[in-house]
C-alpha cells in the first residue's frame, strides 16, 4: 500500500487534525487565488493588446497582434538625414530592401527618428514596423515628377480624376501581410497644399495620389500617428482584410483642400477604425466598393466594419459617409460613439442608378450631431460615373439601416431620406432621437419613397412614411403614402 502522507504527517494528522485541516484549506485557497490573479493578467493583456477583445465582438474576426520584429533599424542607419531638404527616398528604400529579407524570422522594424525626412513615394514590405518618433515628420516630395504612375484600381476602371494612370500613393504596399504604421504621434505629410493649387488650376493631368494606400493586403495595424495634408484620399486601404486603425489623427483645411478624405475601407472586410480624431477637406470616412460597371464586375463588397469612438468633421461633405462607389456592395457596418461637428452633413448613404450592389444591414448608435446642417442623409441620386457605359438598369439595394441614440443641437434639417421609384429604400428604423433644430420650418424629417418604423417617441416628429409603434413595439400607427416625396433642398 502506497501511502499518501508520511508517518510524520499522520502522527501530525492523529494529533492535530483541525489545525492540518486549516492548512489545506488555506492551500487550496491560496492556489484558487493564483488562478484567479492568472487568469485577470491573461484577461488584462488581452484588452491591452491591439485587438484583445476581438472575440467577443458580434460579427468581428479575431486579428493577430503584431510581432516583435527580429530586427531594429534607424533610418540614418541607412544614410538618412531630417533637415527637410535631403531627399531619403534611397534611404527608405534601402531599410525596406533589408527588412523584406527577415520575413521567416519575423521581419523588422524601421524607426524614423525626430526630425523632417523629405522623400519621393516608396513602398512597404511584409512583416514590417514603420515607427515615427515623436518629432518625426515624413514629408512627401512636392513636384510630382518623382510620384510614379500606377494603372488604374480595377474596381474603378479609370483614374478618380482623369482617364488613364494615376499618381501612386507616397507610402505604398500590395500583396503584403503583418504590416504595422505606428510611433509615438509623428508625422506623415504629404504637403498637398502644392497639389490642390494645381488640380484648382486644371494642370495635372492624372489623379492625385493618396497619402497612404495599402492594397490586396491583410493583417494591417495603424495606430499612434498623424496624417496631414495629403494630396487626395489620406488613408486607402483597398481589397484588404484585417485592418485596425486606432488612436490615428488626420488634418487638412476644412475647405480650398479637395477630396481630402480622412480614412475609405475600399472593398475591405474585418475592419475596426476607433478612437480617432478627423478633420479633413471631405468625407472624414467614406466606406466604397467600386464605381459602376468596374466595380461590379470585381465583385468585392466592403463588409464587416466596426467605427467606434471618433471625432470628425467636414465642413464640405459629411462626417461619415458610405459610397457613392458602393457596386460591390457595403454590409454589415457598425458606428458607435460618434461626434460630428461643424459639418455639412453628419451621416450619409450615396448611391445612384447604375452603381448597383447594395447597402445593407447598417447600424448607427449613440451619434452626437453639433452645429451640422443636415444630420441623416440617404441620397439615391448621387449620379456620377467614370463614362457612358454605366447600366441605369443596375440600381443598388438600400435596405435595413438603424438609427438608435441619434442626439445633437443646432442642426438644420435631422433627417433626408431621398428614395425614388426606381431605388426604394427599405427597412429604416430610428429609436431615441432628439435633436435641436437651428431652422424653425416645417418639413425638417425629409423622406421620399421610404418604407421603415419609427420606435416610441422621437423629436422631431417623422415623416408620414414611416409606421409608427410604441415603446413596447406595438403597432400604433401603419403608414399609408410609403410614396409620399417631400424633399426640400433648400431648406
Amino acid at each position: 500500500m502506497v501511502e499518501i502522507f508520511p508517518s510524520g504527517w499522520r502522527l501530525q494528522f492523529q494529533q492535530h487534525p483541525r489545525r492540518l485541516m486549516g492548512l489545506l484549506t488555506t492551500h487550496r485557497t491560496l492556489v484558487l487565488m493564483l488562478w484567479i490573479v492568472g487568469f485577470a493578467l491573461v484577461f488584462g493583456w488581452q484588452t491591452s493588446s491591439v485587438d484583445g477583445l476581438a472575440f467577443f465582438r458580434w460579427g468581428a474576426v479575431a486579428r493577430p497582434s503584431p510581432r516583435l520584429r527580429a530586427a531594429l533599424y534607424n533610418l540614418t542607419d541607412f544614410g538618412g538625414v531630417g533637415d527637410g531638404k535631403t531627399l531619403n527616398t534611397e534611404s527608405f528604400e534601402r531599410a525596406v530592401e533589408a527588412i523584406s529579407k527577415l520575413g521567416a524570422r519575423g521581419g523588422g522594424q524601421l524607426n524614423v527618428p525626430s526630425g523632417l525626412w523629405l522623400t519621393a513615394p516608396f513602398n512597404l514590405t511584409s512583416h514590417m514596423t514603420l515607427f515615427l518618433a515623436e518629432g518625426a515628420v515624413i514629408l512627401g516630395i512636392e513636384d510630382e515628377s518623382y510620384w510614379p504612375l500606377m494603372p488604374p484600381l480595377p474596381s474603378y476602371g479609370y483614374g478618380r480624376e482623369h482617364r488613364g494612370p494615376r499618381y501612386g500613393s507616397l507610402i505604398h504596399g500590395q500583396n503584403l501581410k503583418d504590416i504595422v504604421i505606428t510611433g509615438h504621434n509623428g508625422t506623415i505629410n504629404g504637403q498637398g497644399q502644392a497639389w490642390w493649387t494645381k488640380y484648382k488650376k486644371k494642370v495635372l493631368n492624372y489623379t492625385r495620389g493618396p497619402l497612404v494606400q495599402l492594397m490586396w493586403s491583410k493583417d494591417i495595424v495603424i495606430s499612434n500617428i498623424t496624417l496631414r495634408d495629403s494630396p487626395f484620399w489620406t488613408l486607402h486601404p483597398y481589397d484588404c482584410k484585417n485592418v485596425t486603425i486606432s488612436n490615428v489623427t488626420i488634418l487638412a483645411p476644412v475647405s480650398g483642400a479637395p477630396n481630402t478624405d480622412g480614412i475609405d475601407p475600399d472593398s475591405c472586410e474585418d475592419v475596426l477604425i476607433e478612437n480617432s480624431y478627423i478633420c479633413v477637406g471631405d468625407d472624414a470616412v467614406a466606406i466604397k466598393s467600386g464605381w459602376d460597371q468596374y466595380g461590379i464586375a470585381y465583385g468585392r463588397p466592403s463588409t464587416n466594419i466596426t467605427l467606434r469612438n471618433l471625432t470628425v468633421r467636414s465642413n464640405v461633405s459629411a462626417g461619415i459617409s458610405i459610397g457613392s462607389e458602393m457596386s460591390g456592395g457595403v454590409s454589415n457596418v457598425t458606428i458607435e460613439n460618434l461626434i460630428v461637428w461643424e459639418s455639412r452633413r453628419g451621416i450619409r448613404v450615396k448611391t445612384a442608378a447604375g452603381r448597383g450592389g447594395y447597402v445593407r444591414n447598417i447600424f448607427y448608435h449613440n451619434v452626437t450631431l453639433d452645429n451640422v446642417r443636415v444630420g441623416i442623409v440617404i441620397k439615391t441620386d448621387y449620379n456620377e460615373h467614370p463614362d457612358d457605359g454605366f447600366d441605369p438598369k443596375a440600381v443598388p439595394t438600400v435596405e435595413n439601416i438603424t438609427f438608435s441614440g441619434i442626439h445633437g443641437r443646432g442642426v438644420r434639417v435631422p433627417v433626408r431620406i431621398h428614395g425614388s421609384e426606381e431605388i426604394f429604400i427599405k427597412g429604416v428604423s430610428f429609436e431615441d432621437v432628439s435633436v435641436g433644430l437651428s431652422y424653425k420650418k416645417k418639413h425638417v424629417f425629409q423622406c421620399s419613397f421610404v418604407e421603415g418604423r419609427v420606435m416610441g417617441s422621437i423629436f422631431p416628429a417623422p415623416c408620414e412614411n414611416l409606421d409608427l409603434y410604441d415603446e413596447r413595439g406595438k403597432l400604433v400607427k401603419r403608414s399609408m403614402s410609403r410614396n409620399i416625396t417631400d424633399i426640400d433642398y433648400n431648406v
